[in-house]
């Protein structure tokens, strides 16, 4: 398959690349590597194109960029919760962080429905519920008048 993005995140490992790839691999079985060196990787998982550098320590991943998983079903999102925090950490209203610092957003597909719910109370029972989890249950986003 031809790599054509113009513009892919550059991920930049604590000289632990090859063990990440070797992890996300797990975690996501579309993953595909197209090369991988001691220095650098590429690769890509459902079509979206990675490149990674064994950098070492110097710039370690912030939440001020995390990758955002949409997810049909709960089953999905126990998969990915489960998965990604094997190592990490959790964090609230469905962010995590894996076991090497990055961090991801596992969100329901349906969740801006209901946090922009045209009922003000429906939205707000939604919006109340999401802050107060770590990972999302989509039953817990319907009020009881859903």
């Amino acid at each position: 398959m031809p790599r054509s993005q113009k513009i892919k995140p550059f991920l930049w490992f604590d000289n632990n690349l090859e063990e990440a790839i070797a992890f996300y691999k797990t975690v996501f079985p579309e993953l595909e590597v197209h090369s991988i060196n001691p220095m650098m990787g590429e690769f890509s998982i459902f079509g979206q194109e990675f490149l990674a550098l064994n950098g070492g320590p110097q710039f370690p991943f912030t939440e001020a960029v995390s990758f955002f998983i949409t997810c049909t079903d709960q089953n999905e999102i126990d998969y990915y919760w489960t998965a990604l925090t094997e190592g990490g950490s959790e964090g609230r209203c469905g962010w995590l962080k894996d076991k090497f610092g990055l961090s991801w957003q596992v969100v329901p597909a349906e969740l801006g429905a209901h946090i922009g719910n045209t009922d003000p109370e429906k939205s707000a029972y939604a919006m109340n519920a999401m802050m107060q989890m770590n990972k999302f249950v989509i039953a817990d986003l319907y009020s009881e008048t859903d």
